[in-house]
């Protein structure tokens, strides 16, 4: 056989077996992406079970919370979460939304949001209405009297420190067992003046807020 029929064959025999794979192969099946998934193979059923649509008891809406049963009757009381229904032998039925409101709650409080604040924000929302603007102002707030204490808190340890150190200096100069006077540099000259003559407070800090109400508690 010349080489010219050779090659005709093998040509032949590659074509016969590729027609042959793509008979045998089966298509390559596609995966569907979940577009709420951030596009991840939807392989897993997210149908609610039994379980989170069932009524929960105070002990357990309590516990998976993590608070107390009488945490959540305070909550009550004070209008934060809705009365749950009560079963035949009268245990407190609540809904599954109520653990994720409890956690709304504690998240809000832990911020520096009041009861009577969350209160007037969660009866807005179970009507219908939109308390979003309230809430960022209700927060805004909050961030300005913190930074308003730690302006405070620096004056009061930058005072600390000056303290401290003419402490030892005077401890320093002052033979043991015999008085230093540590504490009279805070004497005040006139205990009603309204005033305060101490050389360790600077003029910054005889303003501040902690002195204010210092003095209203001295009237």
């Amino acid at each position: 056989m010349g080489s010219r029929s050779f090659v005709q064959v093998r040509l032949r025999l590659l074509l016969s077996a590729h027609r042959d794979d793509r008979v045998v192969r089966a298509p390559a099946q596609k995966i569907m992406l979940d577009p709420g998934t951030r596009s991840r193979p939807d392989t897993f059923n997210v149908t609610p079970t039994a379980s989170d649509t069932r009524p929960l008891r105070s002990g357990e809406l309590a516990r998976r919370a993590g608070v107390s049963p009488d945490t959540l009757r305070h909550y009550e009381r004070r209008g934060l979460l809705p009365r749950p229904e009560r079963s035949a032998a009268g245990y407190r039925l609540y809904s599954p939304e109520a653990l994720r409101r409890v956690r709304l709650i504690r998240g809000a409080l832990s911020i520096g949001f009041t009861v009577n604040e969350l209160g007037a924000i969660l009866a807005d929302r179970d009507l219908g209405r939109a308390p979003c603007r309230r809430v960022r102002a209700l927060a805004g707030n909050k961030l300005a009297a913190v930074e308003r204490q730690l302006r405070t808190l620096r004056l009061w340890r930058r005072e600390l420190r000056t303290a401290l150190t003419d402490w030892d200096r005077r401890l320093r100069a002052t033979p043991r067992g015999k008085r230093a006077g540590l504490l009279d540099a805070f004497v005040v000259a006139h205990p009603k003046s309204p005033e305060r003559s101490s050389p360790l407070l600077t003029p910054n800090l005889r303003k501040s807020k902690v002195l204010r109400e210092e003095r209203k508690c001295e009237k």
